[in-house]
């Protein structure tokens, strides 16, 4: 088996009602509907330490290209093949990458709303929630570069648009989940909403993914990111 429980590596299972349990790392007590089917739990918190190093990333990047900057945050150890850590991640790739196309934002007041806010979003939500949290993500940096509230009016639509076609993009792939083909999908939706709704043009390449061998529930073939 590849990544799948950070303390043995047993696959992860799902069950109907929340239960609490601690965590093996730092020995919090969460309700939680997942574990490894050796029982061992580890929290949302532990599962995204080291998340740090996306402001870092993002402060020393000039890429216009989302996916490039998201693929160094995919390459770091803090970043697994699956979990909670991507609903900032891919905001923080677009935001950082709007901010170098053009974008008129605080990019550094940016990311720690970002991270704040896509920390907020817990695993397990494309399932469970019915909203992947990379589509999420697509929203928040909406959002934020807009600088939308409750009471806004075209950017709380706009916001909610970009989750919409992020959230119809991932669903129409279907499951099982894959946290980097969700954000792929995501990220590209994003590029095409910025350009067509606020008329700024990032950049996207060819993306060819490189960690299926990673992915016990890599549907292989169906995935149009697959080499």
């Amino acid at each position: 088996m590849n990544e799948e429980c950070l303390i043995c590596k047993a696959p992860l299972e799902y069950i109907d009602t929340d239960e609490v349990t601690e965590c093996e790392l730092c020995h919090k007590k969460q309700s939680s509907k997942t574990r490894c089917v050796n029982g061992h739990f580890v929290c949302d918190e532990c599962h995204t330490s080291g998340m740090d190093e996306i402001i870092s990333i993002c402060f020393n990047s000039n890429s216009k290209n989302p996916i490039e900057i998201l693929e160094k945050m995919m390459s770091m150890p803090s970043c697994h093949m699956h979990g909670p850590e991507h609903h900032t991640m891919v905001g923080s790739a677009l935001l950082t990458a709007y901010k170098n196309a053009g974008g008129d934002i605080n990019l550094k007041n940016a990311l720690y709303e970002m991270q704040k806010r896509g920390k907020q979003v817990p695993g397990g939500a494309c399932g469970f929630w019915g909203a992947c949290g990379a589509g999420i993500s697509t929203g928040m940096y909406i959002s934020i570069a807009l600088k939308s509230t409750p009471l806004a009016k075209e950017a709380w639509g706009l916001s909610n648009q970009m989750t919409a076609r992020a959230l119809d993009s991932i669903s129409k792939n279907g499951g099982p989940r894959c946290c980097k083909r969700d954000s792929y999908l995501a990220i590209i939706e994003a590029v095409k909403f910025t350009e067509d709704k606020l008329g700024l043009k990032m950049e996207i390449a060819n993306i060819i993914c490189s960690r299926s061998h990673l992915n016990n529930q890599c549907i292989q073939s169906e995935c149009q990111f697959n080499s």
